[in-house]
């Protein structure tokens, strides 16, 4: 049987590993797929090479699928993203000068706590943040958080673009006083000395929509049978991924110079949930800092990509358009995902949206297959997201 070859673009981070793990250790061959991977340092880049067909699919921070389809910067593409790829991972890392002035201790800090003790520097000085892309969750997130703290995005602070695997170079330049960036970056930064991490994204959004894989419409409609085999070998990959006995083979496989080259021990910690804080401190425990596979965690959920479109709206003054609203949305294709993964096992969750930020507790939730269980998956600020009522969640914003 020959395979049904994918070409995907990826950029160096650790929550690229499940289309790597697919290819590296059999689980696309397994399901009639072959994978071949290209790297990329720029999420530009990445959405080129995906639009004008150098690549099949892409590892792609959310938004970008969304800000492509909608026509941002550039003229829309219809877009389908069947699969995610991960939920969090991110962190805000500040300076060494910029953490000291803010007291940062030991351990991650407190949102609200850090919050406040920026918004006095901020009064003092102009700072500026690096976040990877215009269209990232990274920019959402860090912009949500500083809001929620009292501080005034692109009037209090000043928030640029830099590429991932050069974040940490930016703020050892001293270009930028902070950067808001994925694995393994912030490690490297706190490693170099020139960084010290304040905040896991986790913290801001607990189980936020991070990374998926995106695709071209039509794409995924004409090579729809070797796109649902794609997708069940990244969830193939998802289950080893976080296999406790697997972690080291995976670090090891992301560190090598054709994927991350980066170092073994900073992936490591980003896979095993450990994060080190300071230079030479002891990593800490952050449990679900990088989430993945369980709770049905690669399920494409229509009301996260509502909610980052309600970023985008509060962030671009763009006016609130429910025909935008409804094409974003309908970039995340949870039809691709029930259809690939039926009969599988797999949890499917039975409905497409939900409330996002309205769980404190783990609950049942109703599914089409197997036992669902959602876990916290709380805002910072306690806010709750509903998907059908966005020009309402506008309003209650600061």
């Amino acid at each position: 049987m020959s395979l049904d070859r994918f070409r995907i673009g990826f950029v160096p981070l650790v929550d690229a590993a499940l289309p790597i793990l697919a290819h590296e250790l059999g689980f696309a061959e397994e399901q009639g797929v072959a994978v071949d991977l290209v790297r990329d340092v720029t999420w530009a880049a990445v959405r080129d090479r995906l639009l004008y067909g150098h690549t099949d699919a892409a590892h792609m921070v959310a938004p970008l699928a969304i800000a492509t389809a909608l026509g941002r910067d550039r003229p829309a593409v219809p877009m389908a993203v069947p699969f995610v790829l991960g939920l969090n991972g991110n962190a805000i890392t500040f300076s060494t000068a910029l953490g000291e002035a803010c007291g940062l201790g030991e351990g991650l800090g407190d949102p609200i706590a850090v919050g406040a003790a920026l918004r006095e520097v901020a009064a003092r000085q102009r700072l500026r943040f690096g976040v990877v892309h215009r269209h990232s969750s990274h920019n959402y997130m860090l912009r949500y958080w500083l809001a929620g703290v009292g501080i005034r995005p692109d009037m209090d602070v000043d928030i640029v673009v830099t590429s991932p695997p050069f974040a940490a170079d930016a703020l050892a330049a001293g270009e930028v006083d902070g950067i808001c960036v994925g694995e393994p970056w912030n490690s490297i930064a706190v490693d170099r000395g020139v960084g010290r991490i304040a905040l896991a994204t986790a913290q801001i959004w607990r189980r936020g929509v991070e990374k998926v894989l995106a695709m071209r419409g039509d794409q995924a409609e004409e090579r729809r049978d070797g796109v649902l085999r794609l997708i069940r070998a990244l969830h193939a990959a998802a289950a080893h991924f976080i296999d406790p006995e697997t972690v080291e083979q995976s670090a090891e496989i992301l560190s090598r110079t054709a994927y991350l080259d980066a170092p073994v021990g900073a992936i490591l910690r980003a896979i095993t949930d450990r994060i080190r804080v300071v230079p030479g401190g002891e990593p800490v425990h952050y449990p679900d800092f990088m989430f993945q596979y369980r709770e049905a965690a690669n399920f494409p959920w229509r009301s996260q990509a509502g909610w980052l479109y309600a970023q985008m709206v509060r962030w671009e003054g763009l006016p609130f358009s429910s025909a935008d609203a409804a094409t974003a949305q309908g970039v995340f294709r949870p039809d691709l995902y029930r259809a690939a993964l039926a009969g599988s096992g797999a949890p499917l969750p039975g409905a497409s949206s939900k409330l996002e930020g309205a769980l404190v507790e783990p609950i049942g939730a109703g599914s089409t297959q197997g036992r669902l269980v959602l876990g916290s998956d709380r805002f910072f600020d306690g806010r709750a997201f509903d998907p059908d009522d966005i020009p309402g969640y506008l309003k209650e914003l600061p």
